[in-house]
């Protein structure tokens, strides 16, 4: 962003409890760019069994709860409280997992797009540093972020289609109905036992077993 004239601030790990900390470097000229950090805050904070973790280990000193639980979230709402105005761009991997309806693990439910609860006006995902450069200089040509709809590598929320686009019904694509167990490829059967001996068990030459024994 600096090589290509912008001034960028940044706020690390800011105490997300009030907006103060939002508003240290004053108004932002073109939008905020939220990010939850090098981690998912989520797998940061807990363990699979839902354990507090008690260190983090992209915090000076491994000192633990410095970010929030769903920190993309937290920090978009901060930002919306510190400058209503001005836009909330989302990104990085907790922003890239969670930009279309995903399963949560954490609260063992279907959650909807970040999108909607962050209340971000754009989303990008995966190695979005082409799209952050261009992003930036048509923010600063006077375009707003929820207008780009052309930009590879986004995601943003519309209340319709717009012309010329088009949709696929998921369940003409997979019909919902019972799913199948997986099998346990580790599982030992009669037949699997039988058919292994038969095809896995390598046939040593005669000679070379003669000289072996």
């Amino acid at each position: 962003m600096e090589a290509q004239g912008f001034r960028v601030g940044i706020i690390p790990q800011p105490d997300w409890r009030s907006k103060e900390a939002f508003m240290a470097l004053g108004k932002p000229n073109l939008f905020y760019a939220v990010s939850a950090g090098n981690m998912d805050s989520m797998i940061n904070r807990y363990t699979a069994d839902k354990r507090l973790r008690h260190d983090d280990a992209y915090t000076p000193n491994d000192e633990g709860g410095k970010r929030p639980d769903r920190a993309v979230i937290v920090y978009s709402q901060r930002c919306r409280e510190a400058f209503p105005d001005v836009p909330i761009l989302i990104g990085g991997i907790e922003a890239s997992l969670r930009r279309i309806a995903h399963y949560d693990y954490w609260s063992d439910q279907v959650r909807r797009s970040v999108l909607m609860d962050a209340k971000a006006d754009l989303l990008v995902y995966g190695n979005a540093e082409r799209a952050v450069v261009e992003i930036a200089h048509r923010a600063a040509r006077g375009e707003h972020l929820a207008d780009i709809r052309d930009l590879r590598g986004t995601a943003l929320l519309l209340k319709q289609l717009p012309e010329g686009w088009s949709y696929k019904d998921s369940r003409t694509v997979d019909t919902p109905g019972h799913v199948d167990v997986m099998p346990n490829p580790y599982q030992i059967t009669p037949d699997a036992t039988q058919r292994d001996s038969e095809v896995n068990v390598p046939r040593v030459p005669e000679a070379l077993w003669r000289v072996e024994r």
